[in-house]
């Protein structure tokens, strides 16, 4: 029995079942519309269902695949690879998606350190690569012989060197130490009841991220669930309202919710039934409640940071 407080969802295929009834399954497309995919969620495996995606349709790419490592995704178990088998995946999914974007799209690729050793050089041979994004994961299994894994790094890349990048919408707030004024008013700072503040320019290391937990009403059982404010500066930043965001690999749903919140279209892929309805659950969740942990009226907070019940 979960305590009160405890708001994982965490339910069976069996308890879930009514919310499959919205999934779309491959059997039942045949060569739809990207008007018809829009605001979806389809059951499959990605190779299969990438080739009903209309060409030049996405937006905006957000992938978390498989890391290079074992994992059991509630039956569907991951097998680590060797090197050259994983680039092999990895290049065929790339190659899979490239044909999908449209020509100013952008795309974030999520990956552990090893990973990403693999998967940056393969983007290079395809996209335009703007950066590398780090960000503090804040957990971490210790190692006797080892640095504790707590960093994991998103690719940034574009499709071309036509994109779209709004970094009015991502830029952080920053307390002020020592205050500059001129003519005795505060010159690039804010003065607040909380403190003095200033909007800066948003660096590829991001410390502020919290990962979900047991509290939070976005935390799933998912054993690799992304926080919905770490996919919130994504797509922020990379597109506009009504833009048609893309998860090839959605698991619990984090990216198809964020979208939503944030007056974005989505599409998502996913291949456990179980991981889908839970996206489904949280999706109409997120029509009575389109708060977002740590953002609040246009402003990323600290980690951890309580935002107002509205």
């Amino acid at each position: 029995m979960k305590s009160k407080r405890n708001k994982t969802i965490d339910f069976t295929l069996e308890e879930g079942a009514h919310y499959l009834k919205n999934a779309l399954k491959l059997e039942n497309l045949d060569s739809p519309s990207i008007e018809d995919l829009t605001n979806q969620l389809i059951l499959g495996d990605f190779f299969e269902a990438i080739e009903i995606i209309p060409d030049q349709s996405i937006d905006l790419l957000i992938a978390d695949p498989p890391y290079n490592l074992r994992k059991d995704y509630h039956g569907n178990i991951f097998t680590e690879k060797s090197q050259v088998d994983y680039q092999a995946f990895t290049k065929r999914w790339l190659e899979k998606i490239k044909p999908k974007l449209k020509e100013n799209a952008s795309l974030y690729i999520c990956c552990d350190w090893q990973s990403s050793l693999i998967i940056g050089p393969i983007i290079q041979e395809h996209f335009f690569i703007q950066n590398r994004i780090t960000w503090q994961r804040e957990k971490g299994r210790g190692a006797k012989r080892n640095w504790k894994n707590a960093m994991e790094d998103i690719w940034f890349a574009s499709l071309s060197k036509d994109y779209v990048f709004h970094v009015d919408a991502v830029k952080t707030r920053r307390q002020v130490i020592a205050p500059y004024r001129l003519d005795g008013k505060p010159k690039d700072w804010e003065e607040t009841k909380e403190g003095n503040f200033r909007m800066t320019h948003p660096s590829n290391f991001w410390d502020d991220i919290t990962i979900p937990f047991w509290s939070m009403s976005e935390n799933t059982a998912h054993p690799t669930q992304k926080p919905e404010k770490l996919i919130a500066k994504l797509i922020l930043a990379s597109s506009n309202q009504g833009d048609l965001i893309f998860d090839p690999f959605m698991g619990s749903g984090t990216t198809a919710v964020t979208a939503k919140k944030l007056d974005r279209n989505y599409l998502g892929i996913e291949q456990n039934p179980r991981y889908l309805a839970w996206a489904f659950k949280r999706l109409a969740m997120a029509d009575q409640d389109r708060r977002i942990q740590g953002y609040e009226d246009g402003i990323f907070y600290e980690r951890n940071a309580q935002i107002s019940k509205k």
